[in-house]
């Protein structure tokens, strides 16, 4: 008996010092991640999968716990679910080595009151190429703390990347953040973090730095070699032709390999900026591993490197960051452009998913929301200065986004698996096919259609746009607005296809409220389905086929 009562004494001793680390271990699990579903990469957020349906607030609207207060009834007159928001390095380290978290715990604080997640976005180092959010101590001290310099050497607005001091400051300071995260934020409010902000070297491609000039003449580092041999038939253009260029070269300096030019330039800054954010991101995960990404100030066409912001994750340069930052989980689009889709096409790729964490606040954003969703799985979504809105109940995207909430358990469970598409339109571009399944729709622009209501033709200035789903092989959910739909066979033989029903309704927590039956007036007897412009709204189609 004695012995029976040791063994158990012994084993739940055992047990016992177990418990803590199975209990950080099953915390751990919960952790906001990335996992793949079909052809498409998902957030997962308290175990399921989760659709950002956000907004960025401006520069400056997080600096102060009052002001953040005032956004709160804002963003949630809008719909939102997730917020995204700057840490200022100045105010969370105004004395090197002493933080103050007072803005960070306020904006965890007041999203959780609100039932709101947060992105937060790291302005380290460089905010829109400059370092203007760097604390003073580490401007004051330049010997210490190197600036970028033009290729006259004159200093830059600017922290080199290629000081290891620069890189320790920022790298220690988002560590104590991630950490103080990590203590603080048990319910996982937090569900992201952007690292650094729009990097990128202006008003020249490269840094002319003694220690940036030093590096452009060394080897190119064996990494970036193994990744454009590996990936030789994939690589961007516009690196595989500079590659082309010197004969594949697997040995040589930056111009060795890529040739002389502007060119060459970006692509060596892009490596170091890649390299430098890897080494913040892969320290932020050891104390608290949530998704991370960099985003891009976009270049305009036919402008060369250094008219903007040069070797930041552009489209042309993602190869480099891919293999320079593996510990960065995706790159993304800053949009303040109208062709909202040939942007999403370029970051939409195998090895990055799209996530637009900054784009044009206005009418046109409550089109391209439906559009990114539906056609390239996006993670999410969020219009700028999204808190500067006088009326965010009469906002476009207000509507959007009431209708995107209760579309989104249907959404996330058709990621990935084809059976969804996106559609814009606009008054330069009013008519649109696509296939899905066995039919083909075609869309028109509803404000310009001889069938639309006529008090929408004023209202023709903007974009507009939806998303469908294949919810059976003749059913199909269809939503947003400013559009008139009609549907062709997709198969080759002559068969006609017919509207069975169309009804109008709502989804209340993922299950479909059926609503008026559309097959008179509203669909013209039949002939097709129209989403108004002046409203948004989710209608559920049947189709037959017939000869």
């Amino acid at each position: 008996m004695k012995t029976y009562t040791l063994l158990i004494f012994f084993i739940l001793s055992f047990i016992g010092q177990l418990s803590p680390a199975q209990s950080k271990q099953d915390v751990d699990r919960t952790i906001p991640n990335l996992r793949q579903q079909g052809n498409a990469t998902q957030l997962v957020v308290d175990g399921k999968p989760y659709l950002i349906l956000g907004g960025e607030l401006g520069n400056s609207s997080a600096s102060n716990p009052a002001y953040q207060r005032s956004v709160w009834p804002v963003v949630k007159a809008m719909h939102l679910n997730t917020v995204l928001a700057p840490v200022y390095w100045e105010l969370m380290e105004p004395e090197e080595g002493k933080f103050d978290f007072t803005l960070v715990d306020s904006l965890i604080a007041g999203a959780r009151e609100h039932n709101i997640r947060l992105v937060l976005l790291w302005f380290g180092s460089w905010k829109n190429s400059m370092s203007c959010y760097v604390p003073l101590w580490v401007k004051k001290d330049y010997n210490r703390f190197p600036r970028a310099r033009d290729n006259k050497h004159r200093a830059l607005e600017m922290l080199t990347a290629f000081s290891d001091e620069n890189l320790q400051a920022d790298l220690r300071a988002f560590t104590a953040l991630m950490k103080h995260i990590s203590e603080v934020d048990r319910e996982h409010t937090v569900i992201m973090m952007q690292v650094e902000n729009e990097i990128g070297m202006i008003p020249v491609a490269s840094d002319f730095s003694k220690e940036a000039n030093e590096a452009f003449l060394s080897p190119v580092p064996q990494e970036l070699i193994d990744y454009m041999e590996k990936k030789k038939d994939s690589l961007h253009p516009a690196i595989k032709e500079r590659w082309a260029n010197t004969g594949y070269k697997t040995t040589g300096n930056w111009e060795d390999i890529f040739g002389i030019s502007l060119a060459t330039d970006e692509i060596f800054m892009a490596w170091h900026y890649a390299v430098f954010a890897n080494r913040i991101a892969e320290a932020g995960k050891h104390e608290h591993p949530l998704p991370m990404f960099v985003n891009a100030a976009l270049n305009r066409p036919n402008v060369k490197p250094g008219g903007y912001p040069s070797g930041g994750p552009l489209p042309h340069l993602m190869d480099i960051w891919k293999a320079g930052a593996p510990s960065i989980d995706f790159l993304s689009p800053d949009i303040y452009f109208l062709n909202v889709e040939d942007w999403s096409q370029q970051y939409y790729r195998r090895d990055n998913l799209l996530f637009i964490p900054e784009t044009m606040r206005g009418p046109n954003s409550a089109a391209h929301v439906f559009y990114v969703i539906g056609q390239y799985d996006a993670l999410g979504f969020s219009p700028f200065s999204i808190e500067s809105t006088t009326s965010p109940e009469n906002e476009r995207l207000t509507q959007a986004y009431e209708l995107l909430n209760q579309l989104s358990p249907l959404i996330l469970d058709h990621q990935g698996k084809n059976t969804m598409a996106g559609v814009l339109l606009d008054r330069k571009n009013a008519l649109a096919t696509l296939e899905l399944g066995d039919y083909r729709f075609n869309f028109s622009f509803e404000p310009l259609d001889r069938y639309a209501f006529k008090g929408n033709l004023s209202d023709s200035a903007f974009r507009t746009g939806g998303i469908i789903i294949a919810v059976g092989p003749d059913e199909f959910i269809v939503a947003g607005s400013g559009m008139i739909v009609t549907f062709e066979s997709a198969l080759q033989d002559d068969m006609l296809v017919g509207i069975g029903s169309i009804d109008e309704g709502r989804f209340e927590e993922g299950k479909w409220i059926t609503g008026l039956r559309l097959n008179g007036d509203q669909s013209h007897q039949g002939r097709h389905m129209r989403l108004p412009n002046n409203s948004f709204s989710i209608q559920r189609v049947k189709l037959y086929r017939y000869r």
